[in-house]
């Protein structure tokens, strides 16, 4: 599978990356933008995304019920060379699903997710999956 973003600079503020028919806003602009995800938040995003879109992607297969899911992402940025030294995440999943279950589920968000399969290699990436409300992030 292939897949395609085209990114353009708008001015000196910003830029946008278009994909489908889907457009965001990117903050590309060295004072930053507050409307925007950066390049370093846009990864985390995508990770946070893998992440959610593993969990539906095996839901039905596992017979998993769930109210809903969150995560939350934190990276520290290394300076020299740049890089994402570490990332740390949490997922809360709002299920009355028995503990070993979930222990399933964080195993094929482990196993299965493309970002985060890019990502792990590259850099110290921890994390728990734990039962919750999505409200409580």
């Amino acid at each position: 599978m292939t897949f395609t973003v085209r990114s353009v600079r708008q001015d000196a503020h910003g830029s946008e990356a278009y994909c489908k028919d889907a457009a965001i806003v990117l903050d590309t602009d060295l004072a930053g933008r507050r409307d925007a995800f950066n390049p370093a938040e846009l990864l985390l995003a995508a990770l946070s995304a893998c992440m959610i879109k593993g969990i539906e992607r095996v839901v039905p297969i596992l017979k998993f019920s769930l109210r809903g899911v969150a995560v939350r992402i934190e990276g520290v940025r290394q300076d020299v060379p740049p890089k994402m030294e570490s990332i740390r995440y949490e997922i809360i999943v709002d299920t009355d699903e028995p503990d070993r279950r979930l222990d399933l589920l964080h195993d094929n968000v482990k196993k299965y997710g493309t970002v985060f399969n890019t990502v792990a290699p590259g850099t110290q990436l921890s994390g728990v999956l734990r039962r919750g409300t999505v409200d409580q992030l």
